[in-house]
């Protein structure tokens, strides 16, 4: 019994850290191509607002219950420095227009070609939410989504609204 603690301690040690990006971190730069088409746009672009960047992909159950959350956060902050941004991973384009087709977004939806900006994050569930200041600091980091944690999601949003913009 005495080589169990020991045995867990190793164990802990050994578990790489739970996020590539962590809170506190700057987040790290991504070219995505929004779904409709159009020019690809850097996350950087969106320095000086405050970043909602959503992790999804349309086989995903709680993403579909987040996608109105999502919209409800547009329309309530609609004109502020909030920026939505859902990135889709799926593999095949149509898998996600069907999933928009049943869940319209009222926020920009772009996808990450190859997974790339997935990968930067290091992106370990479905949806993957960061929460980003207006000075690109990583400020939360939510996996999953169930809606008794909606609450939670929109004071860290006004919180993050109700700080002062560094560029003012």
């Amino acid at each position: 019994m005495k080589h169990i603690p020991i045995f867990f301690f190793g164990l802990l040690m050994s578990i790489s850290p739970a996020f590539g990006v962590e809170t506190g971190d700057q987040f790290p730069d991504c070219t995505l191509t929004p779904i409709a088409g159009g020019q690809s746009l850097k996350l950087s672009q969106y320095q000086g607002k405050v970043l909602y960047v959503d992790f999804w992909a349309s086989w995903c159950a709680p993403c579909a219950k987040s996608f109105p959350f999502l919209n409800g956060v547009f329309q309530t902050h609609q004109g502020s420095d909030l920026k939505i941004l859902a990135v889709n991973l799926d593999e095949e384009l149509e898998d996600a227009k069907d999933f928009l087709g049943r869940f319209p977004a009222q926020f920009p939806v772009v996808i990450d070609h190859g997974q790339q900006c997935a990968k930067t994050f290091e992106v370990k569930a479905m949806p993957s939410t960061y929460l980003i200041d207006r000075k690109g600091v990583i400020r939360h980091i939510h996996l999953g989504f169930r809606s008794e944690e909606s609450q939670e999601l929109e004071q860290v949003v006004e919180q993050l609204l109700a700080e002062p913009n560094p560029s003012h």
